[in-house]
């Protein structure tokens, strides 16, 4: 890993997180976590790559249902503990089958205010994942 990429702040977990924003609409569509090998494998492949934290491994996104991430850019925040990786999004972010992860919004001011889905549906997680 060359010297910048080494001036990350990882947590004591040794990961990033990484917000992933459509770099053509600026939609941001999810939120993951990176350890230092799934940031290289990201910026030498041009797809994302993320750490689960549940199954505690690599995964690369859209190897289950296609939708990959074309990676156009990587930028870090002024701390260097935030990565923001805009992509060419192959078909939905979400495995819920949403285009975002960010689909539901919280109807504030509302009485009986609750989360209202908001976002467009792409793909029926069922016949994705079975």
């Amino acid at each position: 890993m060359d010297a910048k990429l080494q001036s990350l702040k990882f947590d004591a977990n040794g990961l990033i997180p990484a917000i992933v924003q459509d770099s053509s609409s600026g939609e941001v569509l999810m939120m993951a976590w990176m350890n230092k090998e799934a940031l290289e494998k990201t910026l030498q492949t041009g797809k994302t790559h993320f750490f689960s934290r549940s199954r505690n491994k690599l995964w690369l996104k859209g190897e289950s249902s296609g939708h990959v991430q074309h990676v156009k850019s990587v930028t870090v925040d002024c701390d260097a503990d935030v990565l923001l990786v805009k992509v060419a999004q192959v078909g939905a972010a979400c495995h819920e089958g949403y285009e975002s992860c960010f689909f539901r919004e919280h109807q504030t001011g509302e009485p009986g205010a609750d989360w209202k889905v908001v976002g467009r549906k792409v793909f029926d997680p069922e016949k994705v994942y079975g």
